[in-house]
């Protein structure tokens, strides 16, 4: 039989001590109660007074007989059962305090408005000029954030006391540059942001203007302007032979950024109908740079422009007249566009500059040098652009801007072709073919070419099957079509 152990045996023993002190305490209010009532007057007679104290003694001594033999027997372990023991039980782990979450990131997106700067914006989110500077500061930022345009977006990460936490931008199509502001450091996270090409095909009838059916159909500027100014320029007049219920179709590229249109790529192939003719072009590399080619691998770029100055008068013609400052009949070798001071001027073709100077009469002038023997010369500019001379420069490069420099009686182009050395009339010289494609560049072109080219007849046999013959009535213009596929 185990025996109790010291501490229990301890604990007994107090309690069984109180006890009987209490049960002894109780005893004795029992024997004082005959004193207690005849110190109170008591003569034999009850009152409600006497009544009321021995009811209270009554009730004490009922509640100390009941409990004293109860705690007493409570003390004493059951027969036959051992003695109260104690034992230490391991209590279990306190639950571990959670780390407090760190503070989530809450971006903010500001969009670049019309004349805004980089500090005005700062400035409006309360940010400190001493945080921008830092950034400014950054190796990275430098370049990037020197010039923003309208449109451009900027993330801001501002803590719950305004505190500057994140900054993230657009580092070109495919990158976003994120700084994150940790005390007196920055640190530099790229995140890579591919872009998708898709392939479109546009189609649309002219009903008022080019340019108002084309952004109907949702082409940009720079996809209308590539039409007129970089395939078509050669063939079509759009100030003058544009009419209502002439057709056109264009593949471009989409450019999607996660699930967004961003913006649109090259032009791929075009068609145009008017006149009762139809006009084709393709895009295709041939050494490195990009060209648009007729359907057979013909160029359709010219070798020469007819026309260096947009948006001039022909002034002047080639040939004998009396020359309006000297007052005597001479020769006029070239023709003369009148245009405003300033009007760009624009290279005739693909060549090298062969003089930039001041050359009497002519004030400022620039030859170029084609090859083959052809050279043009550009008289009584107000000043060059930025080329030398020795330099190459593309046709359509702007290679000065009008003005009347030399004997000039007004702002005006004189524009000469020469042909090994001897003058030609511009205006009906017969200008030179461009180099077609040939051998393993023309079939590469071809295989390229027929699949853009059946697109299109595709997109066009669906949005025109309906539509009534050229020349009978039409009743009710109808929207353009898209029909897109990724690349």
């Amino acid at each position: 039989m185990p025996t109790p152990a010291p501490d229990a045996e301890r604990n007994r023993s107090i309690r069984l001590a109180n006890l009987s002190a209490v049960a002894q305490r109780a005893a004795e209010i029992s024997q004082q109660v005959p004193g207690f009532l005849e110190s109170k007057g008591f003569n034999g007679r009850w009152t409600r007074r006497h009544w009321a104290h021995a009811s209270l003694f009554a009730t004490l001594g009922a509640l100390v007989v009941a409990l004293v033999p109860g705690f007493s027997s409570a003390m004493q372990p059951p027969s036959g059962q051992p003695a109260l023991t104690t034992m230490a039980l391991a209590l279990p782990p306190l639950p571990t305090r959670k780390a407090r979450p760190a503070e989530t990131a809450s971006w903010q997106q500001v969009t670049v408005q019309a004349g805004q700067t980089l500090g005005e914006i700062f400035a409006d989110l309360d940010i400190p000029a001493a945080t921008l500077q830092r950034i400014l500061e950054h190796p990275s930022t430098a370049q990037a954030l020197a010039r923003i345009r309208p449109g451009t977006e900027f993330g801001f990460d501002l803590a719950s006391d305004g505190r500057l936490r994140g900054f993230r931008f657009d580092r070109g199509e495919t990158e976003r540059v994120q700084l994150s502001l940790a005390g007196s450091g920055i640190r530099e996270q790229v995140i890579e942001r591919p872009v998708e090409i898709h392939t479109t095909v546009v189609t649309g009838e002219i009903r008022s203007s080019l340019y108002g059916s084309a952004r109907q159909a949702g082409l940009s500027p720079k996809v209308i302007h590539t039409l007129t100014d970089g395939i078509f320029q050669y063939d079509i007049d759009f100030s003058r032979e544009i009419q209502p219920g002439d057709r056109y179709s264009v593949v471009i590229e989409e450019l999607w950024r996660e699930g967004e249109k961003i913006g649109n790529g090259e032009v791929l192939a075009a068609t145009f109908s008017t006149g009762g003719k139809t006009f084709s072009g393709f895009r295709f590399e041939r050494d490195g740079k990009a060209e648009y080619f007729t359907a057979d691998g013909r160029p359709l770029k010219k070798s020469f422009l007819r026309m260096p100055v947009e948006f001039a008068r022909l002034s002047s013609r080639f040939g004998a007249r009396r020359h309006p400052v000297l007052g005597s009949m001479r020769m006029h070798k070239g023709v003369d566009y009148a245009a405003g001071t300033g009007t760009p001027i624009k290279a005739a073709g693909d060549a090298r500059v062969q003089f930039r100077g001041t050359q009497r009469g002519y004030g400022n002038v620039v030859i170029l040098d084609h090859g083959r023997g052809y050279t043009t010369l550009y008289a009584h500019m107000s000043r060059f652009s930025n080329v030398r001379q020795g330099q190459r420069v593309s046709q359509g490069e702007v290679i000065g801007y009008v003005g009347a420099t030399g004997l000039a009686t007004g702002p005006h182009l004189h524009y000469e072709f020469r042909v090994n050395g001897v003058h030609r009339n511009p205006l009906s010289q017969t200008m030179p073919p461009p180099e077609p494609l040939k051998g393993a560049a023309l079939a590469q072109f071809k295989a390229q070419a027929a699949p853009a080219l059946a697109r299109i007849q595709q997109v066009e046999t669906l949005r025109y099957a309906q539509l009534p013959e050229p020349g009978r009535e039409v009743a009710r213009a109808r929207p353009p079509v898209r029909a897109g596929e990724r690349g």
